[in-house]
């Protein structure tokens, strides 16, 4: 089947290059449109205890849950016209309907005053991570601003602020810092930029697609109830960052081992089309079963009933099943036929580099025994 597969694509590289690569695209483009957040008591299923005192909580008082937000004044609050400003805060909280009965709470030396809070409905969904971004850009800053008091604004929520923004930042970070060790590793290893290039594009095309289709699923709700997940606002924090670990680990190992094995028959005959499609033939049903494995356990947890389970466990395993198909057994062998000789093309100013071999080379067969008379 495979080798069948591998011919057709080969008779049509440029044919299956482009197709494979516009699906890929057009389904990693709703991963622009990627919040992050985190899941809150009303993503847990009904009939747990949780989501039904957090229901009976929200229908009598309006707040789900007794989180709340804080604004954290630090300076001479006992100053009359700071006093003022921070009643004014006060006033502003109890005005605006993301927040509910506002306290305020001076220390005793008079140097730090906290107006309290609770945050309307859940303290983890989106609406609240709205109202507390617009407390910290617009709210606090209208009435303390130009007063020379340092104000803070922490709880719950806030944390979930930060926590969303710390992962935004370091993520292009680890992005690159991957991406380019893997270039030097993969250079060393086949020597050849084109094909350290052509690997780390193809697998960010299955990372990509994966983050596509999480958004697609679950932020957007497109087939979401087909196939019993639910919709929510946002995407979990943590994940495309684990996802994007995951997945690319996982990829490269399939593309290393399907790459040497090309490397090795190509050595071995010169031929670049030839190489490609033994290696696609004699790799296709180890990497084929190999993330088969995987794409059931991650499948397990996509059953699941919590949603952040359910988020990891469909991202991985559709980005395993567009890796190991569409990208391993298309993509992959009709770039290379479309290139030929040229995937594995060194500058002649990178000829110093080492040699590293991803195996080990074939040990040489003993010599004869000689007979001694």
């Amino acid at each position: 089947f495979w080798g069948w597969v591998v011919s057709r694509v080969q008779r049509r590289p440029l044919v299956s290059l482009v197709v494979s690569a516009a699906v890929l695209i057009a389904l990693a483009l709703p991963a622009l449109d990627l919040r992050t957040g985190s899941a809150g008591v009303r993503t847990i299923p009904d009939g747990y205890a949780s989501k039904d005192g957090f229901k009976a909580l929200e229908r009598e008082l309006g707040v789900g849950t007794l989180d709340s937000a804080q604004v954290v004044v630090v300076g001479d609050v006992a100053a009359p016209p700071i006093r003022g400003r921070i009643d004014d805060l006060r006033d502003a909280l109890a005005s605006d309907p993301g927040f509910r009965s506002p306290e305020l709470t001076i220390s005793p030396n008079r140097d730090l005053a906290v107006v309290e809070a609770l945050v309307v409905g859940d303290s983890r969904d989106e609406a609240a991570v709205l109202a507390i971004e617009r407390l910290r850009q617009e709210v606090v800053p209208a009435a303390l601003g130009g007063t020379g008091v340092t104000t803070y604004v922490t709880g719950e929520t806030a944390e979930i602020v930060d926590y969303r923004e710390l992962m935004e930042r370091w993520l292009p970070i680890v992005f690159l810092f991957v991406l380019g060790f893997s270039f030097i590793l993969l250079t060393l290893a086949f020597r050849s930029i084109v094909v350290s290039a052509k690997a780390i594009v193809l697998n960010l095309l299955s990372v990509g697609a994966a983050y596509g289709l999480i958004v697609l699923v679950f932020q957007k709700g497109v087939g979401n109830e087909l196939l019993g997940l639910p919709k929510v606002d946002a995407i979990e924090a943590w994940l495309p960052l684990f996802l994007f670990s995951v997945l690319f680990g996982l990829s490269m190992d399939y593309h290393v081992f399907l790459l040497s094995r090309i490397r090795e028959r190509f050595t071995q005959t010169g031929d670049s089309s030839e190489a490609v499609a033994f290696g696609v033939r004699t790799t296709a049903r180890l990497i084929t079963g190999a993330a088969l494995i995987i794409i059931v356990v991650f499948v397990g947890f996509a059953t699941g009933e919590l949603v952040m389970f359910q988020q990891m466990g469909f991202g991985v395993a559709v980005a395993l099943l567009l890796d190991a198909t569409v990208i391993r057994s298309v993509l992959v062998p009709a770039a290379m036929e479309l290139l030929g000789e040229r995937n594995w093309y060194l500058p002649r100013w990178l000829e110093w580099l080492p040699h590293v071999e991803v195996e080990s080379p074939e040990r040489a067969p003993d010599s004869a025994p000689v007979r001694v008379p």
